[in-house]
């Protein structure tokens, strides 16, 4: 692990830089065989929208290998490696038919689980086919997106039915978009929320609502399936926590996008449900689901159509705007891939706002070297009906200011309570945990605002 760039201690002094160190390869580098990229195939991965795969073939990149997804006319999904077994001929000119897919350029007929069914030129007493295999990966559909494992056949572990994926009243859309750089620095972002505060709010304007600009008492937790940040908010007389979630591997939760603390709500769950892919070393992609929930909007902001391919329905978060505009008014995309295609740890000078970075970086690289040591990824709990309970959130409740000058004590001290409720007791595996909570949570404003602080 690096350590931190020292400071320079004179005017015009960038002659005296010291040369650009290495990355921290332990955790940005993905390649086979390099430790994050072994961790990370341990995991279900997103590599398409499923409605991007029809009649055609779709080249796809993941982990610094080229491959080749298609859905065969009966049904089967398949992920391949990209060039034939036999010459080389790219398997995306090849042609979909009910068994697999055909190779255009000699007629290899190759099935989703690499098995080679037929090699058309060969003598038909030839064997080649039932000794060879080709390179392939399991696949899955979820809720419209089309997930891969591509770490060692005898770990595979079942899709996580996480809580957040089966809401009532719940719409999944499926989206993503492509950053040139580096998976991490993307990852990352969702826990640092005092960039919500300046970033989306004061240095340009308000990208969601006036309440982001709030400063926030902050902190964070370690939960059973990663972490969450904490931020308690004061809005007029009404307290707003929220908890985004990092759920390792390498998924994030993010609240909803559009709320702005002005209405009481208990415990109002996820906005975005995503993976940040890597690509290779140098690329990756936002992946996921957002979630338009009719809590979720309260100012009709939020726009389904927009979802998509390369596009999502809030601001700043692609490339697709003019490089002038972006530089008069930066979005997440811009903040995070100028930071280098590969982000060097080394020159960072971290301050307490980089708590969450550090925390996760940490716990991240506990994670990897558990599994380059012969471990396996930690294993979440179950609730009773089957699902793993999630941690990201969106609470306000009517609390006014204390009277005393001392808000941010109390701040604190309702953040820490909501959390509580939110991550420990014996409700976490109850089937029902959400309306528990809702229900502890209310009782615990109740008694709040009863007190008189």
């Amino acid at each position: 692990m690096a350590g931190q760039k020292h400071f320079l201690r004179t005017p015009y002094g960038a002659y005296h830089n010291p040369p650009t160190p290495e990355e921290d390869t332990e955790l940005t580098h993905v390649e086979r065989g390099s430790a994050c990229g072994e961790y990370l195939r341990r995991f279900w991965q997103p590599v398409a929208i499923a409605s991007e795969v029809g009649e055609l073939p779709l080249k796809v990149r993941m982990f610094g290998e080229d491959l080749v997804l298609f859905r065969s006319r009966a049904g089967e999904w398949g992920l391949l490696d990209l060039h034939c077994s036999h010459r080389g001929t790219s398997l995306e000119y090849g042609v979909v038919e009910p068994r697999g897919l055909r190779c255009c350029y000699h007629s290899w007929l190759f099935a989703p689980d690499g098995r080679i069914l037929e090699t058309p030129g060969e003598p038909p007493s030839s064997t080649l086919k039932d000794r060879l295999y080709h390179g392939a990966y399991p696949v899955e559909e979820h809720d419209g997106l089309v997930f891969a494992y591509m770490g060692p056949p005898g770990k595979r572990p079942d899709f996580a039915p996480y809580d957040t994926l089966a809401m009532p009243d719940d719409r999944l859309v499926p989206y993503y978009i492509t950053y040139p750089c580096n998976w991490l620095q993307v990852q990352e972002n969702v826990m640092d929320p005092a960039h919500a505060v300046f970033l989306h709010t004061r240095i340009s304007f308000s990208q969601f609502a006036d309440a982001w600009g709030e400063l926030p008492v902050t902190e964070f937790r370690e939960t059973p399936t990663g972490m969450i940040y904490i931020t308690t908010r004061r809005w007029g007389d009404n307290v707003w926590v929220r908890s985004n979630d990092i759920v390792f591997g390498n998924i994030a939760q993010v609240g909803h996008i559009w709320e702005d603390g002005q209405e009481p709500k208990l415990y109002l769950r996820v906005g975005i449900t995503r993976w940040t892919t890597p690509v290779d070393n140098e690329t990756c992609r936002i992946v996921g689901w957002r979630h338009f929930h009719p809590d979720g909007d309260p100012g009709d902001n939020a726009d389904e159509g927009k979802c998509g391919p390369e596009s999502v329905d809030f601001f700043g978060q692609d490339g697709a705007r003019t490089y002038e505009d972006r530089q008069r008014i930066p979005g997440d995309f811009d903040a995070q891939t100028s930071q280098r295609p590969i982000a060097v740890h080394a020159l960072e000078h971290m301050t307490a706002t980089d708590k969450g970075v550090l925390m996760l970086r940490k716990l991240l690289r506990a994670e990897i070297r558990r599994v380059a040591a012969g471990g396996d990824p930690k294993t979440p709990r179950f609730r009773a009906d089957g699902r793993i309970p999630t941690y990201c959130h969106d609470t306000v409740v009517r609390i006014p200011p204390d009277g005393n000058g001392n808000d941010d004590a109390l701040l604190h001290r309702v953040g820490e309570r909501i959390t509580d409720i939110n991550i420990e007791g014996a409700h976490q595996d109850a089937a029902d945990r959400d309306a528990q909570i809702r229900r502890l949570i209310a009782a615990y404003a109740e008694s709040e605002n009863g007190s008189g602080h």
